[in-house]
């Protein structure tokens, strides 16, 4: 499995996550599947509904909104491809949180956040056994001129 990404989408993500720090932000992936192939078309912001004390360490999406994402896809023609989040002042590796509550068929961009500026971003898909998350290729798209 592997994610294509637009450059400009990966700036949206980028600029979301330094405008959330010091907490972490995050937000939906929308795109289109073929095979083990995804690619990335747009994403939709979201809240972190985490309690306030814990944002900087947590994220949680309201349910609501994935329903939201996943029926606005479908109104495209797309699918959720997965979840972007930020670690703020922290590598963009799982954290344990991040495997407890992450599904294997989602994929999850991480990006580090270092002192306010987003730095880089890495992608994950949980394990089918539930118990890790594996690094997956991410390749950030320049536009065609």
């Amino acid at each position: 499995m592997s994610l294509r990404i637009p450059a400009q989408v990966m700036a949206e993500i980028q600029r979301h996550a330094e405008q959330q720090y010091p907490e972490e932000g995050a937000g939906l992936i929308l795109g289109s599947l073929d095979g083990e192939d995804r690619t990335a078309h747009s994403v939709l912001p979201v809240n972190n509904t985490f309690e306030a004390e814990q944002r900087g360490r947590r994220y949680l999406i309201d349910p609501l909104a994935i329903l939201r994402a996943e029926e606005e896809a479908e109104r495209q023609g797309m699918s959720v491809l997965g979840v972007y989040h930020s670690h703020p002042d922290h590598p963009p590796t799982p954290s344990k949180f991040d495997v407890e509550w992450a599904v294997p068929w989602y994929i999850y961009l991480i990006t580090a956040v270092r002192q306010g500026i987003a730095a880089e971003t890495r992608a994950w898909r949980l394990q089918e056994d539930h118990t890790q998350m594996m690094e997956e290729p991410l390749a950030i798209e320049q536009e065609a001129r």
